[in-house]
């Protein structure tokens, strides 16, 4: 894949994601067109309480983005303090560099690739959206967005995302897992070129359940034995307390759970921030650091950059 630009939407300007940013680039070659899209003055200050020296090629257009540069592109704050909390004062800002960064990556026609930055929920989506990656497929008019939580040794996908436990066995069916499964398939042998094995968690605690027929039998079962006529390697279901250990890491590479939590908990306590969300079904790569916005602490300079490694990491591998 020939990629054209990587663009880096700062997100919360209050967030740790400045100072992941510092962390990274003072310490890796850049090897891309990268262009950040945040609030140049406040950005410097961020770097500079923090320590972090880096040289930033302010420009106007994208089109003026140098390689083997940091370019920025300013969006205008209003918020006067270095750090603080976050609030709803940032909506608008992280709304245009979103909006400008779309721009950027239509015009590389699927040769771009989004990283952005830590979003607050509650401030930003205001419940509208499940999450930055139900945004995202709305602000490309992408339908049936898959969520993948890559590492380099496995991966885990949830069928269902930011939605209530409650509500998880009335939204998961044969058909999502299908087209999920295919979907999934097919990125790892187009961008990675790899033919990966997958296997499928059942919902309910050691895949059983009290009622006559189970989410097991009517659902999911069904559903792997579609994708196996399609020549797709898969296996389960498996009960997910048991499943997390290293014949079967070894074994599969990557997991396909039924809620959120389900699959995430497990690759966070396994891997801690050397992970990353990524969306499949997008117009283009977009990568989101495996890490929150995590105002508690921001500017103290002890967050783990190991996400954005794994990122920059990935995105190696998709330019090979």
């Amino acid at each position: 894949m020939n990629i054209k630009y990587i663009v880096i939407v700062q997100g919360e300007p209050y967030s740790i994601f400045s100072e992941i940013i510092g962390k990274f680039l003072s310490k890796r070659k850049i090897k891309h067109k990268i262009i950040i899209i945040g609030n140049l003055a406040l950005f410097k200050k961020q770097l500079k309480k923090l320590n972090y020296s880096l040289v930033l090629n302010s420009i106007d257009n994208y089109q003026e983005a140098i390689k083997m540069k940091i370019n920025f592109i300013n969006i205008d704050f209003k918020g006067k303090k270095i750090f603080s909390k976050i609030s709803y004062d940032s909506k608008k800002f992280i709304s245009q560099s979103f909006k400008l960064a779309l721009k950027i990556l239509n015009d590389a026609n699927g040769e771009g690739v989004l990283i952005n930055g830590p979003v607050a929920k509650k401030t930003f989506l205001k419940k509208k959206y499940l999450g930055v990656t139900e945004y995202l497929a709305k602000k490309t008019n992408s339908s049936n967005e898959v969520m993948l939580i890559y590492n380099d040794k496995i991966s885990v996908s949830p069928l269902t995302t930011h939605i209530p436990l409650k509500n998880v066995a009335e939204n998961i069916s044969r058909e999502k897992i299908i087209k999920n499964v295919v979907k999934l398939d097919n990125f790892f042998k187009k961008k990675l070129n790899k033919k990966i094995k997958f296997a499928v968690l059942g919902l309910n605690p050691h895949c059983e359940s009290i009622d006559k027929i189970s989410e097991e039998d009517r659902i999911i079962i069904p559903a792997i034995k579609n994708l196996t006529k399609k020549n797709i390697k898969i296996e389960g279901p498996f009960s997910a307390d048991t499943f997390f250990i290293k014949k079967n890491l070894d074994k599969f590479d990557l997991v396909i759970g039924m809620y959120h939590d389900q699959v995430l908990t497990p690759m966070k306590t396994l891997f801690k921030f050397d992970a990353i969300n990524l969306t499949i079904g997008l117009p283009f790569i977009r990568i989101s650091p495996d890490h929150g916005p995590n105002f508690e602490m921001s500017g103290k300079n002890l967050s783990d950059p190991s996400s954005l490694f794994c990122a920059m990491r990935f995105i190696d591998k998709l330019s090979l």
